[in-house]
């Protein structure tokens, strides 16, 4: 029989009904045996996720403030799903232990993990299936990475006797036994996980779409869900800022060529997008798969006269952002300068410190940094003709009259990285969408 891995977004678990909707995509295929579920989230437009009124309650007890009343709501949200799900749960003793340890002694990662935890026993009890707490077998290291070989081995130990169950995602823990949690949106890469430790078939990963856009629809109304994408293309595309997917979900199920299916909770009908190690010949299709981007970038520009001739030059500069501990996105290099592309958050607090030593150790000619940039990336295994394909996304940006600051064009298959200003972001996509769909 097949064997299914299923991860449950936020949204498709939001209130009862939203259970009772999972409950029917379970049932529907007997494949599906290993689930793994998110916090409750948005019921609608205004409400609030569990996991941020649980932040909010740390907040509250790192303060001094009065965290109880709000840890109350956060209860009855759990408890109006159990009583309409008919589901007999102890809900009480689970929340003491929360306000005690909030009283006591406030761990973050602890509180923003209950949200998962809660919701996977609840789910468990209404499916009558097993439940797996991940503290017992996702582990991290002590420098808070996830130790990938121990938590292999410890989840094919604890999930191999079982026919299915039911895993609560986001968190694990680390080596004294205390609770660590993944960065937001880390349920995915736990269902990754469960998919490699059962060698499933297919790791099914249910949100709020029918699968990955080509572009952000808040700014391009008219994108379309992309059938089919590559392993390699997906993981640029969500670094990049497409949502659909956390980055380091694609490494656990890549290792075993486990496809990767996006769905729709409440559109179950839809194909969705499957992703895939590589395309199929038959699914060769357009060039471009999609385009996404990130704001928020700064650019810090180095001129020295030849700088290309200089043994070492980049290394210096470089290891000065590993000694500051700020990490780059981009380094692009010319006969005479070196552009680094940082997150503009992580450079601020420490670039007087990091102007005064390459000044000190390059001694450039000119050294100056640019704030407000968006990188914005544009992606496609099949380009036939990469340099031809570029150069129309180019003259459609720059035909629109938007000046572009930096251009980064990978080798080979096509992977364009274009800079502009962030009033220049939705309006460059917008266009480099428009030059996508003209040459479908």
């Amino acid at each position: 029989m097949s064997i299914y891995a299923v991860k449950f977004g936020g949204t498709s678990l939001a209130d009862a009904g939203q259970f009772r909707k999972v409950r029917s995509i379970i049932e529907a295929n007997p494949a599906r045996r290993f689930i793994v579920v998110s916090a409750p989230g948005k019921r609608r437009d205004g409400d609030i996720k569990v996991t941020d009124m649980l932040e909010d309650c740390l907040s509250l007890a790192l303060s001094g403030g009065d965290f109880e009343t709000l840890l109350e709501k956060v209860k009855r949200r759990y408890t109006e799903i159990a009583d309409d799900l008919g589901v007999n749960m102890d809900f009480d003793s689970e929340f003491n232990i929360i306000a005690t340890c909030l009283t006591a002694m406030p761990h973050r990662d602890y509180t923003l993990s209950r949200g998962e935890y809660l919701s996977a026993k609840l789910m468990a009890a209404y499916l009558g299936r097993p439940f797996v707490d991940p503290a017992k077998c996702v582990c991290f290291d002590e420098n808070g990475a996830l130790d990938e070989d121990e938590t292999q081995a410890l989840m094919e130990k604890t999930l191999a006797p079982l026919d299915g169950a039911v895993i609560a995602g986001f968190y694990g823990k680390n080596p004294d036994g205390s609770i660590k949690t993944f960065s937001r949106g880390g349920s995915d890469v736990t269902g990754a996980l469960v998919a490699r430790a059962v060698s499933a078939d297919l790791y099914e990963n249910w949100t709020d779409v029918s699968g990955l856009m080509d572009a952000d629809p808040r700014i391009v109304p008219s994108a379309k869900c992309v059938e089919s994408v590559s392993y390699r293309e997906l993981r640029i595309l969500s670094y990049m800022g497409a949502s659909v997917l956390h980055t380091d979900a694609v490494k656990p199920v890549s290792q075993r060529g486990i496809p990767i299916n996006i769905k729709n909770t409440n559109r179950p009908e839809d194909a969705g997008t499957l992703i895939v190690p590589e395309l199929p010949r038959e699914h060769r299709r357009l060039s471009v798969t999609g385009v996404a981007g990130r704001k928020g970038l700064s650019v810090l520009q180095v001129e020295k006269s030849m700088v290309s001739d200089g043994a070492g030059f980049t290394a210096v500069l470089l290891d000065v952002f590993k000694r500051h501990r700020v990490p780059f996105e981009q380094c692009l290099t010319g006969i005479d300068t070196i552009t680094i592309v940082i997150r503009g958050e992580l450079l601020r607090p420490r670039q007087d410190d990091i102007i005064r030593d390459i000044a000190r150790e390059l001694d450039p000619d000119t050294l100056k940094i640019i704030d407000h940039l968006s990188m914005i990336t544009v992606v496609g295994e099949n380009a036939a003709d990469s340099a031809d394909v570029s150069a129309k996304l180019i003259g459609a940006v720059q035909a629109g009259g938007i000046h572009i600051s930096t251009i980064n064009q990978g080798a080979g298959r096509l992977n364009l990285i274009i800079g502009v200003a962030e009033n220049d972001y939705s309006r460059a996509i917008q266009l480099l969408h428009g030059a996508i769909s003209e040459m479908a």
